[in-house]
């Protein structure tokens, strides 16, 4: 169950009270359990009709739903020994950036990845996911001893964006940023990056050069929030829903725009209704992946890497992809 739900849920959490209300009866007879299959039917088929038909702003909605499973989710279900390590050498931990070794199959791998948290306490700690320069400084670090160790490196990106505070710019956000990027271009190793929730602005593509980008069917990944588009066009947050759409942001416009190269599908009704299901999923997509970038020598890996970034966003006049 995924807990209270969306606005354009109401209906499906109907369904959902009404079935978990008659699986409580403790004398269930034919004719409640008829009532079960037909509810249950109907709410499979009002799932099916809602998340075939999301808007851009209801896309957004899903990928910050508080249930949706985080980094350290997949690292509990997808991965296997995984030892967090913290640090920065520089000047703190920032726990908003999780990095550390694990082990997927038959492959040592480094994840990095944007940590939101659960409780408004963890959010807290986490800046709901936006890091700060010694977040960023510390995945540049785990990168580095990925390349010397020879391990693929793993990229969870899930934030709305780098932290905005004065003391982040004072301990210069924008140039480690760029930093990150610069390093992730010539790294030595094959990188998997993937967009598991939001995916905004600098903040994501600090941890999101790689040779293979994939975003979760119901993520979002642009150059700003919506809400932040939306204030800086229209002055304010109001018209998110219009700057959403306008962005084109959703899995299928970064799939036709070359953005991204894989879309991960989602379970039904999405990935915070079914952890273990996506998860599943995840470790498939990230196994398959690296036994295919594992063939290649790292050389040509580099190279096609900066090539492919070197392609995004150029297009002949008319020609744009719709």
């Amino acid at each position: 169950m995924a807990g209270p739900g969306l606005e354009f849920e109401y209906e499906i959490a109907d369904l959902e009270d009404k079935i978990a209300s008659l699986e409580r009866t403790t004398d269930r007879n034919g004719e409640i359990e008829s009532a079960i299959r037909s509810l249950r039917l109907a709410r499979v088929t009002k799932l099916k009709e809602t998340y075939s038909s999301l808007d851009s702003w209801q896309t957004v909605q899903v990928a910050r739903h508080k249930n949706r499973p985080y980094t350290r989710d997949y690292l509990n279900l997808a991965f296997d020994e995984f030892v967090e390590l913290h640090g920065d050498r520089t000047y703190g931990d920032d726990r908003a950036m999780l990095s550390g070794f694990a082990k997927l199959d038959r492959f040592k791998v480094m994840v990095i990845g944007h940590q939101k948290g659960r409780t408004y306490k963890e959010r807290a700690a986490c800046h709901f996911g936006c890091a700060h320069p010694e977040g960023y400084r510390k995945a540049m670090l785990r990168m580095k001893l990925a390349e010397k160790y020879k391990l693929p490196v793993i990229c969870f990106i899930d934030t709305p964006g780098a932290y905005p505070g004065i003391g982040a710019e004072e301990r210069g956000q924008a140039q480690v940023i760029a930093e990150s990027m610069f390093l992730m271009s010539r790294l030595k190793t094959p990188i998997i990056c993937v967009v598991i929730g939001e995916g905004g602005s600098g903040g994501a593509l600090g941890i999101g050069v790689g040779d293979r980008v994939a975003v979760m069917q119901h993520a979002y990944y642009s150059v700003i929030s919506p809400e932040g588009c939306a204030g800086i066009l229209w002055k304010s947050h109001e018209h998110a829903p219009k700057a959403a759409a306008a962005l084109r942001f959703t899995s299928d416009h970064l799939k036709r725009l070359g953005i991204v190269d894989d879309v991960l599908e989602e379970p039904l009704g999405g990935a915070h209704r079914d952890h273990h299901q996506m998860a599943t999923r995840m470790k498939t997509y990230l196994s398959n992946q690296l036994a295919e970038l594992d063939a290649q020598p790292i050389d040509e890996l580099v190279e096609a890497r900066y090539e492919k970034f070197r392609r995004i966003g150029v297009f002949l006049e008319g020609d744009e992809p719709q």
